[in-house]
């Protein structure tokens, strides 16, 4: 299909790419039409509004130049590698911009990095673990603009702690397992959220201002709003909220999305893991017990930072043992209140976030929007981050308007609080349906035999369970979302897989499931030492193409764009997409076009390929959905049983269609990505570098000898000698490692990657 047909959808609103073509015919307009900030901002832009309040006219907004992908990728690919530091290519600088700790406002001051900053600083400091991230353009009058690039405001998510780095010593507990030092907890609980910092460019140079009244910390104490159709249910009561419209703060905010009137959204994934239930609060309904069970917090639950066992309401509400006489009395409920896309308008220093609670509770890694065309709904796709989970998509009741630009959380109650949640059904032939999750359809019913839904607001709060009824596909650990600029395509990684999460013979059982079109590979990617890793530890990317290229539409077709492997294995079953040693990888994670030059980039969040190299970015100019062929894949299990399923596979992209960009420094996660609007500035976020400077899977394990263990080979001994630490980025000499925010920009000043 071309360009000029894509765009016009069938019962659409003219799209912007048709007002631009009549824009250009018209040489007194055409003057208005400048920039390069690409398709996607064009949607935020069109023809510019004033707030939804304001009685003003309209006014006509620069617009942007629609996007041309270039034909290949115009830099030399970086080697694979395990230095502790950041590799880019030739041409290239990469520069730290916003570290974990650093001040917000001028009274606080500079970050020591050895744990001893208190807990009442870290309420002005940037939170640990940067993760999803966006730039949203500011005004001199102190409002969203999309078509500025000089300054703007960084949103982004502190998804988790680096446990033993945020403090001076490791944390306290008692014989019992109870922590005993409440500042240490606060401080905790502080580092985790959202930061809002103001950045500007000089010259080619980019710095943060610790003196803007926009720079804010959400944390885990911040009050928020519980918005739309589960607001104020029964199932959202609890003593901090008698009437289940309010709760108390967001943690484990992964990725992200944003709004095209200019606001945030964060996204909130491990949250289960933080509560606690004892064997002596179990007693709960089948249904509630099923509902929390299914959520992974089961009839008991150490919750990981044991912050219930500290006295005080502040910490009580991790506790959801019935210790009242009621949900009003006690914490009961407050799981309810966790696992939502929580909206966040950057520009109200003052404002309340709100939980869109219409867009389903489940483990959410990200929601991404689709392209805002005037007159259309709007969609926003999602993914549920744990094997076996699910892909998701929202669909607005309201058509955009442009001239809710600069709306704030007024817009979003319009476009966020009404609409219909979907999850996705990938059939093996190539197509897909979005089964709607909606009470009294796809057997979302009160006579469910495995979960009884009362009314939608129980749908949405347990939408996994409403996702099992209806019969979506499993999938391999669904994560980022990307929506393409140039044809609205969307695309999502599916980072991993384990052997027992996904086979090739038997019965199925929990989150397991044979493999299929969507996921059809099982197989053996033995590390250099020959250790075995089965399953899919190198990950896939899918991506679909909505009926009619309309985001509200129901079906889709669909393929399997790429497939994370190291180069040289099988061909035909493992490297499918045919890749060499200048873009092998595994386990992608982070997702993000370019709204300038269209280009895909891909981030990894990897255990399966560190034996060669550290996590990484790539770049990639995808096709379309359907440009390649279909493949006959072959699994094979532990016991060399196979399975032989056929796939829609995307054309593979050789080394001048994808190619490796940036390789990350020791033990850390390449994760949120986002870039000024005229793309000439990335923003990349580097996470937890050394985290195995202590042994990650004891990590979350509150065990007292371990948690004071002095012995040479305990943390007190580690923490103490600085040559023991895997990783001093970004400081370098003996610091402890810290997660940070860089920018990447081209040193001739051009687009980067092009």
């Amino acid at each position: 299909m071309s360009d000029t047909a894509r765009h016009k959808v069938t019962g659409q609103s003219e799209h912007m790419n048709d007002i631009i073509e009549r824009m250009q015919a018209d040489p007194g307009r055409r003057a208005l039409l400048k920039g390069g900030l690409g398709l996607a901002a064009l949607g935020f832009m069109g023809l510019q509004g004033c707030t939804s309040g304001d009685s003003a006219s309209p006014a006509l907004a620069p617009a942007p130049t629609p996007v041309t992908r270039p034909g290949a990728l115009n830099f030399n690919a970086v080697a694979k590698t395990v230095a502790d530091a950041i590799a880019v290519p030739p041409g290239y600088t990469a520069t730290v911009l916003y570290r974990f700790g650093d001040p917000l406002n001028a009274a606080t001051g500079a970050f020591s990095n050895l744990g001893t900053d208190t807990a009442a600083s870290m309420d002005f400091r940037a939170g640990d673990n940067h993760d999803g991230i966006y730039f949203f353009g500011l005004s001199a009058d102190g409002r969203f603009d999309p078509a500025e690039s000089n300054r703007g405001l960084l949103v982004m998510n502190h998804e988790y702690m680096q446990w033993f780095f945020i403090h001076a010593t490791p944390y306290s507990i008692d014989a019992a397992g109870n922590r005993t030092v409440e500042a240490e907890v606060r401080k905790e609980m502080a580092a985790l959220g959202v930061s809002i910092v103001e950045v500007q460019r000089n010259g080619s140079a980019w710095s943060y201002n610790v003196n803007s009244a926009f720079n804010r910390r959400i944390t885990t104490l911040t009050r928020m709003r519980m918005s739309g159709p589960a607001g104020g249910s029964a199932f959202m009561r609890t003593r901090f909220s008698t009437d289940g419209t309010a709760t108390r703060g967001t943690f484990n905010n992964c990725a992200n999305g944003f709004t095209p009137w200019g606001t945030y959204l964060t996204c909130e994934e491990n949250w289960a893991f933080g509560f606690r239930r004892t064997a002596a609060g179990a007693a709960r309904t089948a249904k509630e017990n099923a509902g929390l069970t299914r959520y992974n917090i089961g009839a008991t639950a150490a919750g990981n930072w044991g912050w219930a066992t500290l006295p005080g309401d502040d910490f009580a509400r991790w506790n959801i043992d019935l210790t009242g006489a009621d949900a009003t009395a006690d914490y009961r409920n407050a799981p309810n209140t966790f696992g939502w896309v929580v909206e966040i308008d950057p520009f109200a220093p003052t404002s309340e976030p709100r939980k869109r609670t219409a867009l389903g509770r489940f483990f959410h890694e990200g929601a991404w929007p689709s392209r805002p065309i005037p007159g259309s709904r709007l969609a926003w796709y999602m993914g549920c981050d744990a094997r076996g989970e699910y892909i998701y998509k929202f669909v607005s009741d309201a058509a955009w308007n442009v001239a809710d630009l600069n709306g704030g959380l007024a817009a979003g109650d319009k476009y966020l609080n009404a609409g219909k949640l979907y999850v996705a059904r990938f059939n093996d032939n190539g197509t897909g349906t979005w089964l709607e999750l909606s009470l009294g359809s796809n057997n979302i019913t009160a006579a469910n035999p495995s979960y009884a839904f009362a009314d939608q607001a129980d749908v949405l709060i347990h939408a996994r369970l409403a996702a099992d009824a209806a019969g979506a596909t499993k999938m391999d650990r669904p994560e980022w979302g990307a929506v393409d600029p140039v044809n609205g395509q969307v695309y999502m990684t599916l980072t991993n897989s384990n052997a027992a999460n996904r086979l090739v013979t038997g019965t199925p059982t929990g989150r397991a499931a044979l493999t299929d079109a969507a996921n059809p590979r099982v197989y053996n990617d033995p590390r250099t030492d020959n250790s075995a890793q089965r399953g899919n530890p190198n990950g896939h990317i899918i991506r679909w193409r909505e009926a009619g290229d309309d985001p509200a539409a129901t079906t889709f077709t669909w393929d399997i764009f790429l497939f994370g492997s190291r180069a040289g294995r099988d061909p035909n079953n493992i490297n499918i997409s045919g890749l060499d040693a200048s873009n092998d990888f595994s386990s992608p994670d982070g997702l993000w076009f370019s709204s300038t030059t269209g280009i895909l980039w891909i981030q990894t969040d990897d255990n399966a390929y560190t034996d060669v190299t550290n996590c990484m970015r790539l770049a990639a100019l995808p096709g379309t959905v359907g440009d390649g062929s279909v493949k006959s894949i072959t699994g094979t299990d532990a016991t060399n049983a196979t399975r032989t399923v056929t796939s829609p596979t995307g054309a593979a992209p050789g080394a001048a269609r994808l190619r490796r960009f940036l390789v990350g420094p020791k033990d850390c996660e390449v994760t949120g990505i986002t870039e000024s609007h005229d793309g000439r500035a990335l923003f990349v976020n580097i996470q937890h570098p050394g985290e195995e400077t202590f042994d990650p899977a004891r990590l979350f394990d509150v065990n007292v000898a371990y948690r004071n263990n002095a012995t040479a080979t305990g943390p007190t001994a580690i923490l103490a000698d600085p040559t023991r630490y895997t990783s001093h980025w970004p400081d370098g000499g003996n610091a402890r490692p810290r997660a940070a925010t860089i920018v990447i920009t081209k040193n001739d000043g051009g687009l980067v990657g092009m």
